[in-house]
């Protein structure tokens, strides 16, 4: 059997979520039941486990899944708040803490980038940093505080990214339009609007022409690509008549 890698895999520290809690804003730390859950507007949506704070945990788990290789990056909300400084100074501290993981487990772990993208001047800049330490690829969420991730502020960061030939992983997060959809109940952001986040961002990239200007990106869509498969039949036209949807790869967490 060749080696297993999983490219879907938490890991944050405290200072992260520390942050978040001092310059969230829309995003709360709440109890529900013995778990801790980041809320969105008051919607829960990111359940937060033990493993995903202490890598000797996850490298036991790693080992009772016969998983070889870990790639980790964080998770939503990422750092898409608390304004530029924040954001940028976070990033940089998730990047630091995960090259520093991999050196402590080189055999085993892995990482993914964060960026502070509403910035795309930082953020660029954070990618080429990072890099340098070793990340692999990119981890971004499905839309970034309302914006699709074909909106042309991006532009600029999709071209670093480009330029190095890294994956990204799409991972999705609590979608625009929570309190108007009454996502806030029944716990509809993560069972519902997780799949239609990645659905509606891969999508938007397909049809936007996003793979013809950026030939050397694959993405990495979380989830078994949200929705996308059970939409195969309206996009069969689209499959056999644009090479860039061969350029998805749909992760099967």
């Amino acid at each position: 059997m060749g080696t297993v890698i999983d490219v879907h895999t938490h890991m944050l520290n405290d200072k992260w979520l520390q942050t978040i809690l001092d310059h969230g804003g829309r995003y709360s730390l709440k109890e529900l039941g013995e778990q801790r859950v980041i809320h969105c507007d008051g919607a829960p949506f990111m359940t937060l486990m033990d493993g995903m704070f202490d890598y000797q945990n996850r490298i036991e788990a790693m080992d009772k899944a016969g998983v070889d290789i870990a790639v980790v990056s964080l998770t939503c909300p990422s750092v898409y708040w608390g304004g530029e400084g924040v954001s940028t100074a976070t990033a940089q501290m998730m990047n630091d803490d995960m090259a520093n993981q991999q050196s402590n487990y080189p055999d085993r772990i892995r990482w993914f980038a964060t960026l502070p993208w509403q910035y795309s001047e930082k953020a660029v800049q954070e990618l080429e940093r990072a890099s340098r330490m070793g990340a692999l690829g990119v981890f971004v969420s499905a839309s970034i505080s309302g914006a699709s991730l074909t909106d042309p502020s991006f532009a600029a960061v999709w071209d670093a990214i480009d330029r190095l030939e890294m994956p990204v992983l799409v991972h999705p997060g609590a979608p625009p339009g929570v309190a108007e959809m009454d996502m806030e109940r029944f716990n509809l952001v993560f069972s519902v609007g997780f799949m239609f986040d990645t659905t509606l961002a891969i999508a938007r990239m397909i049809f936007d022409g996003f793979f013809d200007r950026y030939e050397n990106i694959k993405i990495i869509a979380c989830h078994a690509g949200g929705a996308l498969p059970y939409l195969v039949g309206r996009f069969d036209t689209a499959f056999e008549k644009m090479p860039p949807c061969r350029e998805i790869w749909m992760g099967s967490t």
